[in-house]
């Protein structure tokens, strides 16, 4: 079973940058579309990005500032994120949706920001943004 583990969070003043990962282990990352999403106190888990074959979408709040990536031979999937702001304080999830589940997602990112088309996430990381 593919296993995915979050890293790279912490605390950072606004205007800084963070560089999450995400590694898998089971099986190989580049099979899978890959979303980041991320959860706030009090708030809905939150679809910020998705890589897939095909396609790389973000929602329109991080659009110019974080960067999603795949390093197939490292079998990671990162998010470089940048000029954060308050706004950006969440855990951070990773999820990985295979093609047999959710066939529209995984090929193009379709309906990225859905949790429930994904089969399999990581235990989160603390992102916090602050001075």
């Amino acid at each position: 079973q593919l296993q995915l583990v979050e890293s790279g969070g912490g605390l950072v003043e606004p205007g800084g940058s963070l560089r999450l990962s995400c590694a898998a282990s089971g099986y190989t990352l580049d099979y899978y579309a890959v979303g980041w999403f991320r959860q706030a106190p009090g708030k809905e888990r939150e679809g910020v990005s998705c890589i897939s074959k095909t396609n790389i979408n973000y929602v329109d709040s991080v659009k110019g500032r974080f960067t999603i990536s795949r390093d197939n031979a490292k079998n990671t999937v990162s998010l470089q994120m940048n000029s954060l702001t308050p706004e950006d304080t969440a855990v951070y999830y990773c999820a990985a949706v295979e093609g047999n589940s959710s066939p529209s997602t995984w090929y193009g990112c379709s309906d990225y920001t859905d949790p429930d088309k994904y089969d399999y996430w990581g235990q989160g990381t603390q992102v916090t943004v602050s001075s």
